[in-house]
């Protein structure tokens, strides 16, 4: 399920959306700290960030930059500040979309579930993000690292070149000759023995998170 970092000093209304979600299955993480809200993000790693602007030391247009320098993962904004040139800086600074307090709950659910198919789901280019889903199983492209059930492991380069390249092909069988390609690409010498035993590991610690023989056989 997504994971979505809310990003609201107020309290009630940060607990209020938290609740609202839970109720939708969404993973939620409520910022605490918020001198120190691009570290959080990097512990939290969400897929949705709900961010409103008027914030303790720097406001929510600072913080999507530094998110931005990081990732690309949707931010929609929920703001009390309902100017034309409040919005515009919203989206100029990094933002997908904008909320104006107060709000109705289903409007925040429906703009979700939109940032969500046009980013992970059938209107996404896939290979261009941050992260990608493939039948429950997050892929978390710059971090070298899954996720499935709320469960996570890092893989080494070659696991993941390994599992990209099987993903890509859905259902279709990929050949060996095929994988030592992807991982000729990345090394300088691979051999048949090198392709086992990276697809061995792969296997077992797609096994550790509940995963198996789904991709590999």
């Amino acid at each position: 399920m997504y994971r979505i970092m809310i990003i609201e000093d107020d309290k009630k209304l940060s607990e209020l959306i938290e609740r609202f979600l839970k109720r939708y299955g969404y993973e939620t993480f409520m910022v605490k700290d918020f001198s120190n809200i691009k570290n959080e993000f990097v512990d939290c790693k969400p897929q949705i960030v709900l961010m409103d602007i008027n914030l303790p030391f720097y406001d929510g247009f600072y913080w999507c930059r530094n998110i931005r320098t990081l990732s690309n993962v949707p931010v929609i904004f929920i703001s009390a500040r309902n100017s034309d040139m409040d919005q515009v800086m919203a989206i100029e600074n990094g933002g997908d979309d904008y909320i104006t307090k107060p709000f109705s709950y289903d409007v925040l659910l429906a703009k979700i579930k939109s940032v969500i198919r046009r980013v992970y789901g059938i209107y996404s280019e896939n290979t261009s993000k941050d992260i990608y889903e493939v039948n429950g199983l997050l892929v978390y492209i710059n971090q070298n690292m899954i996720e499935f059930n709320n469960k996570k492991i890092e893989l080494s380069k070659n696991e993941f070149l390994l599992l990209h390249s099987l993903l890509k092909n859905g259902n279709k069988i990929v050949s060996r000759e095929t994988l030592l390609e992807v991982l000729w690409n990345d090394i300088d010498f691979v051999d048949d023995n090198t392709l086992s035993v990276n697809m061995t590991r792969l296997r077992k610690k797609l096994e550790q998170i509940g995963i198996e023989n789904s991709y590999i056989s």
